[in-house]
């Protein structure tokens, strides 16, 4: 059946049910809506395409629809790949085998209200209409264009690296970069997150007018021409460069007078148990980017939802942490592990006297170093005995493993933080050799999100050392999406990302991490707001002290 135009292929047909399974999208049968799949009982899919573009409707239907075009000759067999487990829904495009004809694929994928997606292209472009309870939209170099309406009831959060961002809706977040747009419309409760390393993003309003809570409003339009990024050079290379500093993590607007309540930006969900909710945020003066201390308990007001809490729990930025410093060592030489083990040695020597450490290796599996402990000596020597562990890449694995150890081993007066340190390449990605973890990524991302704790995340750039030879080799943009993986996890996480350019840096990248870890204060309150009806709690911070600017998680769900 031929359809959207020469040598373009309109596929679909079946409804199934909620067994597990794998499945090719068939060539030769067609439908008006598609394939049709049920959502699994979390609601979460993952919609993936390195040879084309997506397109995102949201529908009034209980299934979801898969529609695939391909332009190019017709295929033996379809590209397409829908996955489906207890816990995700995967819709992906296989790659094209090398030596044959180029084609493209672009996907149609219709959405009901409940659905919790990520969608992941490279240089193809996002079309989204709509906003379900959560969207992530991610590109390397496609345009990414959401049409939204006033209605959405939607927090909506655009970022581009090197791109530019054109907006119809009116920012309710004074804007700290002209290329990090947020606004919220109605409660908020819904997420539409986009972000593109080199393309444009346009938000469009479906709506003659958007209302918006913003007292001062910033331009309704930000647009920025095309950089072209240059190499760096000896003069230019710095140390570990944190992400966000310049970029608006972290970032907000004084938090004096205590009247104005400032919002804790940039983070994600808090972890919140029936009765109490605790914030880890680290402020920071605005004008210098150093960290603030020696703050008390009467210098912070909370609000949820515009209304102002009591505190009842408070740690200040001196109160110790349990550590945890989880390392990749996959693919690691004998030398490179040296250089690893001398960065823990420095992160050791560079931690308070009453901090707990624990450190964990992986690559295939984890494994435990040290558990957490105050005996520095017994620390140097286990790290000295480090020895490179065999196997594939199972990150996302080790991060969920070292939550558990976290959790297990922590105790209630103490402070819990994970320090990461990889590049980001679980062998569940494309072209990653091995087999990949077993734990999905958007599972581990809501355990990092109700994590009890802070996460930081040190990427290191091994793209520049590594050589493609040929399709089946690790891409460009499976590195890219590994850094954008990385990160996102930092966000969810309530901490800071990282870039190390290289091993020699390692070091100086874990002092930082240090410094930053003693200016972060722990506040716990109990909502006035007794209600548990899943519903979106906004968390804002004032700061009595002129700059100072809040980081931390930014709120939570209340189930």
């Amino acid at each position: 059946v031929r359809g959207l135009g020469l040598g373009s292929w309109v596929l679909g047909l079946l409804c199934f049910c909620l067994l597990p399974f794998t499945f090719y999208l068939p060539v030769s049968l067609a439908a008006a809506d598609g394939v049709r799949v049920e959502l699994p009982a979390s609601n979460a899919l993952r919609v993936e395409n390195w040879r084309g573009s997506v397109k995102i409707e949201v529908w009034s239907e209980s299934d979801v629809s898969v529609t695939a075009m391909i332009d190019g000759a017709t295929p033996k067999s379809s590209p397409v790949i829908i996955e489906r487990t207890a816990q995700l829904l995967k819709i992906g495009v296989a790659r094209q085998k090398p030596g044959t004809p180029p084609e493209r694929v672009d996907l149609l994928v219709r959405l009901p209200e409940r659905s919790r997606a990520e969608v992941v292209t490279s240089s193809g472009e996002v079309d989204v209409r709509g906003v379900p309870a959560e969207l992530r939209a991610r590109t390397i170099k496609g345009d990414i264009r959401a049409e939204v309406s006033a209605n959405s009831n939607a927090s909506v959060a655009a970022e581009t690296v090197s791109g530019q961002i054109d907006s119809t809706l009116t920012a309710t977040t004074p804007a700290v970069s002209a290329r990090i747009f947020h606004t919220t419309l109605g409660k908020g409760r819904n997420l539409l997150s986009l972000r593109s390393e080199r393309g444009r993003i346009t938000l469009v309003s479906t709506d003659s007018q958007i209302e918006t809570a913003s007292s001062a409003p910033s331009p309704a339009s930000v647009s920025l021409p095309q950089q072209d990024s240059q190499p760096a050079t000896e003069e230019t290379r710095k140390p570990p460069t944190l992400v966000g500093a310049d970029r608006g993590t972290g970032a907000g607007t004084p938090a004096t007078p205590l009247s104005t309540p400032e919002e804790i930006d940039e983070g994600d969900i808090v972890r919140v148990d029936t009765e109490l909710v605790t914030v880890n945020m680290s402020v920071i003066d605005r004008g210098t980017n150093r960290g603030l201390v020696g703050l008390r308990q009467d210098d912070f007001k909370v609000y949820e939802d515009g209304v102002p809490q009591q505190i009842v729990n408070f740690d200040s930025a001196s109160a110790p942490f349990n550590l945890v410093l989880l390392i990749d060592l996959s693919g690691s030489t004998q030398d490179v592990v040296k250089l690893i083990r001398e960065a823990a040695l420095h992160f050791v020597n560079a931690a308070r006297a009453g901090d707990r450490i624990s450190v964990i290796t992986f690559s295939a599996a984890p494994v435990i170093v040290s558990p957490l402990t105050n005996d520095r000596e017994a620390l140097r020597q286990r790290i000295n005995a480090i020895e490179k562990p065999q196997g594939s890449t199972r990150l996302y694995d080790a991060l969920g493993f070292a939550i558990d150890e976290v959790l297990k081993d922590s105790k209630n007066s103490r402070r819990n933080a994970i320090v990461l340190m990889s590049d980001g390449l679980d062998s569940q990605l494309p072209n990653v050799t091995g087999d990949g973890s077993q734990l999905d990524y958007r599972e581990l991302l809501g355990r990092v999100r109700e994590f009890d704790g802070v996460l930081y995340t040190l990427w290191l750039d091994t793209e520049t050392e590594y050589s493609s030879l040929s399709e089946l080799d690790v891409q460009p943009e499976t590195f890219d999406l590994a850094h954008d993986r990385m990160k996102e996890l930092a966000d969810a996480g309530g901490g800071i990302f990282y870039e190390v350019e290289a091993l020699e840096d390692l070091a100086g990248a874990y002092e930082r991490v240090v410094a930053d870890l003693g200016t972060v204060y722990s506040i716990g309150y109990r909502p006035a707001n007794k209600q548990r009806d899943g519903k979106w709690r906004a968390i804002r911070v004032a700061v009595a002290r002129p700059n100072a600017v809040a980081r931390g998680k930014r709120g939570y769900y209340a189930n």
